[in-house]
């Protein structure tokens, strides 16, 4: 699954909609950056599943590994003493023995026309309607994009999470959105939260965070201002 990535510069000397998009990402991603990061190649091994194709015609067998923490949400600790992770909730989309990779589900950055964000990375907006809501994914690489969304919609390089979440990064899922013909549900995020070899493990242990059995009323549905204390209500194991 190769990323897509918002374009850096435009002609003329013009603040580009990428140049907008991505600085809104930043800000918002600092508030909960991660205490360890994954580098460029970690992030590529985890999403090179498999290459990126036309829209596949049979039932989307890309699955996760069957990781404990993998379909997760990671929650932040109430007694984190750093602001900057203050009541972040991520879905954790890839866990092995290499790192992990997560993206944000709650820190909106704000609407955008679907054409826009197209044009942003650098894709053809032609025909297409409606807006998204934005989200900082994480603070590792605010220009890469991914979209996690219901998972009866698929491409081929989809990653098929737990059977109703999904992740894909590919422009072609905003280009379906905006034809009507996109997921069900959906949520667009741009950057991602990484961990490298057994440091998410060590933050658990030190009850940085907790985790909870994904949901998708909470990834989708619920209010974003809600999520972590919707999240904290479900916690079971004291920390």
């Amino acid at each position: 699954m190769a990323p897509f990535h918002l374009l850096s510069r435009t002609a003329a000397g013009h603040r580009s909609t990428a140049e907008a998009v991505a600085t809104e990402v930043v800000s918002a991603a600092r508030v909960v950056r991660p205490m360890h990061f994954l580098s460029r190649v970690v992030l590529l091994l985890l999403l090179l599943v498999v290459p990126a194709t036309p829209r596949a015609a049979s039932p989307n067998t890309n699955a996760a590994p069957a990781d404990p923490l993998v379909g997760q949400l990671l929650v932040a600790s109430p007694d984190m003493g750093d602001p900057r992770f203050s009541h972040a909730v991520i879905l954790i989309v890839q866990h092995s023995q290499d790192g992990a990779l997560g993206i944000v589900i709650n820190r909106p950055v704000g609407e955008q026309p679907i054409a826009k964000v197209l044009e942003a990375i650098g894709q053809d907006a032609k025909g297409v309607s409606g807006n998204v809501q934005v989200f900082a994914g994480g603070p590792v690489e605010p220009g890469v994009g991914f979209i996690v969304h219901s998972a009866e919609y698929h491409l081929a390089q989809t990653i098929n999470i737990d059977g109703r979440v999904a992740v894909t990064s590919s422009p072609q899922v905003l280009r379906d959105i905006g034809h009507n013909a996109g997921p069900r549900k959906y949520l667009v995020a741009f950057g991602y939260a990484g961990w490298g070899p057994g440091q998410l493990e060590n933050e658990l242990a030190q009850h940085a965070w907790f985790t909870i059995p994904e949901d998708p009323k909470l990834v989708f549905d619920e209010d974003r201002a809600k999520v972590w204390d919707d999240a904290k209500a479900r916690q079971t194991i004291p920390l």
